[in-house]
């Protein structure tokens, strides 16, 4: 009478075990998967950091934005000052110039009043950009600082007063 008062509890050892062991198998199958594809798991961005959905077009004040892999920083008209949350940006890109990779940046101005000033003011917000990163922990020598460009085309003067950062590979 004894094995069949322990039955019910042997059952349900058993269902917890599997249930375990179905659940280790499942992660580690998972986790496999995404570095096979290179697929990093997605991760929330630093608490009180606001990212905008990369399809939305900056607004008049400095923001910043992650899409495909490359930081953007938008500037308010006639500002160098980055935007808050630009470091948690950064942070992908931090972690690659520590581990050897080279970070390019490239500042931009629109083709509105005086040109030398634009490309000044884009130089300057590369700068800033540049600062920051350093100021981070990157050393000076992982950062390839690009001249200012002017954007052309139909795209809003908001677009084209920006810094951008890209991990060359």
């Amino acid at each position: 009478m004894a094995t069949q008062d322990s039955e019910p509890e042997q059952r349900v050892v058993a269902v917890v075990l599997i249930a375990l062991i179905t659940l280790i198998v499942g992660s580690v199958l998972g986790l496999g998967v995404f570095s096979a594809r290179g697929v990093k798991p997605a991760t929330a961005p630093a608490a009180g950091t606001t990212v905008p959905a990369a399809a939305s077009l900056p607004s008049s004040d400095a923001s910043v934005v992650v899409e495909n892999g490359v930081v953007k920083f938008y500037f308010a008209s006639g500002k160098a000052e980055l935007a808050p949350g630009a470091l948690a940006a950064l942070g992908e890109a931090i972690a690659a110039a520590k581990d050897g990779a080279r970070l390019v940046i490239s500042g931009f101005h629109d083709a509105t009043g005086d040109p030398a000033f634009n490309a000044e003011l884009a130089r300057q917000r590369a700068l800033a950009v540049r600062d920051a990163l350093i100021g981070a922990g990157v050393a000076e020598s992982s950062l390839e600082l690009k001249k200012p460009e002017m954007t052309t085309g139909s795209g809003a003067n908001a677009e084209a007063r920006r810094v951008e950062v890209v991990i060359a590979r």
